[in-house]
């Protein structure tokens, strides 16, 4: 349960993350590495941000500049891979190309970059779906998870059990 996870006893994590193992961390006494064969990561590439324009102007929410030299995306990017998260992909809606450009320099992407040897980072632009007035664009963020939910059912993910939706545009840390 839920103090196995805290006290480091190294039995399970929490309730719904049952397929990890506990490490000692110099920097806590716990860290939680999730199986990397049957987790995958779907991180949002955020909405319009107006409420940080004039940042994102001409570019994505997730990647605006933060300390110098990362961007926001670099935050969930980093905790999924040393979170042992290594299938992860970025669902991008509006002004994706400077994500895009970014990601593909950083994480040095092209038909997606392997991992391990299931691993990978993969981009999937916003597209437009048959609706009832033509042609529609996803309905938010959480659309857009509902409208890739057919990806899990690739041969590339047929041991994936449980999938974690992050937001690319927050300061956390797992």
């Amino acid at each position: 349960g839920r103090n196995d996870r805290r006290t480091g006893s190294g039995k399970r994590c929490a309730k719904r993350a049952t397929r990890c193992d506990v490490a000692q961390s110099p920097e806590r006494s716990t860290t939680a590495i999730a199986n990397s064969k049957t987790v995958a990561a779907v991180i949002l590439g955020g909405g319009a941000g107006t409420r940080l324009y004039p940042l994102t102007k001409s570019r994505a929410k997730p990647a605006v500049p933060i300390g110098g030299a990362y961007r926001l995306i670099d935050v969930p990017m980093s905790n999924c891979l040393n979170s042992g998260i290594s299938k992860v992909y970025i669902l991008t809606q509006f002004n994706s190309a400077s994500l895009n450009r970014h990601l593909a320099r950083t994480y040095n992407f092209g038909n997606g970059i392997m991992y391990g040897g299931n691993g990978f980072v993969e981009v999937l632009a916003a597209t437009q779906t048959p609706g009832q007035g033509g042609k529609e664009w996803f309905q938010g963020t959480a659309d857009a998870v509902r409208q890739y939910s057919w990806l899990f059912n690739d041969v590339k993910n047929k041991d994936v059990e449980d999938i974690v939706i992050l937001a690319g545009d927050h300061l956390y840390r797992m």
